[in-house]
């Protein structure tokens, strides 16, 4: 079992990639886990549905039908952090296949990918860019790891 993070877009800002790579080390202490980037589409006269629906075939081409797959949308589900790694853990213990978390570009999923996932996940009502979204979940994930296997990271 590995855990994925795919995400639409780099991250361009400098600040960011450094506190990135710190979690996914420490992630990657106690479970498998990978970070996919796909590039953007950069197409001058499409629209957002265009853009969303091709954003869409490039994200299902990184995932296997066994996958189990998360959207993060501010339209989804919230949980506190002792609840996010009770999600974690269930999925975890109950499955064999992959868990894959998405972060899509700049206007959303297309239909097909909402279609497709398992479940929707909301880190807050609140939207922020790609790039900051991809730290707080990958502390996020590292956060619920530690409070499956009693480390002391989070404190209660």
């Amino acid at each position: 079992m590995k855990i994925k993070l795919l995400v639409v877009g780099k991250t361009s800002e400098s600040f960011l990639a450094p506190l990135i790579s710190d979690y996914h080390k420490r992630i990657n202490r106690f479970v498998n886990f990978e970070i996919i980037e796909i590039n953007n589409i950069n197409i001058k006269k499409a629209n957002s549905l265009e853009i969303k629906k091709k954003e869409g075939i490039k994200i299902l081409e990184k995932v296997d039908k066994k996958d189990q797959m998360f959207i993060l949308d501010e339209k989804g589900k919230s949980y506190n952090s002792i609840d996010f790694s009770k999600f974690i853990e269930n999925r975890m213990v109950n499955s064999s296949k992959n868990i894959i978390f998405i972060i899509g570009g700049a206007y959303g999923f297309s239909e097909n990918i909402y279609s497709r996932s398992n479940s929707i996940i909301s880190l807050s009502k609140m939207t922020f860019s790609h790039q900051i979204i991809r730290l707080f979940m990958v502390e996020q994930l590292y956060r619920a790891l530690t409070i499956i296997n009693n480390h002391p990271y989070h404190n209660q």
